[in-house]
């Protein structure tokens, strides 16, 4: 099985580990699992930076593709199957970052590592 990681998820394995689940941190850690982090991660992260609602992941907003990379993570660019398939999920999930990520995971067959339940809700499959 392959992983993406949800943005939350990326910044505590990095920022906060005890915050992930035991579940969540042993899949990360496992070297031989494949885990995947999105280019909406890369956006959503250095935007929420700039405007100062992250400033503890400076690094991480500063230098994605060297930080991800360091940790043995393979980047996810966001494709028109990937965009289409968000814009197309039922309203009950706005947000567009999660909205995109669900769809990378369900479009590419890797399960998404979140607690986020409204993200579950889209029929992700998802692992915490």
């Amino acid at each position: 099985m392959s992983y993406l990681l949800d943005t939350h998820t990326l910044l505590w394995w990095f920022h906060y580990p005890a915050a992930l689940s035991p579940t969540a941190r042993a899949v990360i850690a496992d070297a031989s699992r494949s885990i995947f982090v999105s280019a909406v991660s890369a956006m959503e992260i250095a935007l929420k930076h700039r405007k100062g609602k992250l400033a503890f992941a400076r690094t991480l907003a500063q230098g994605f593709a060297a930080e991800v990379g360091a940790e043995g993570f393979t980047p996810l660019a966001i494709t028109v199957d990937h965009a289409q398939r968000a814009g197309a999920y039922p309203a009950a999930h706005a947000d567009p970052w999660d909205r995109l990520l669900a769809a990378q995971a369900e479009v590419d067959g890797l399960q998404l590592i979140s607690c986020d339940k409204q993200i579950a809700a889209l029929g992700v499959t998802t692992l915490w």
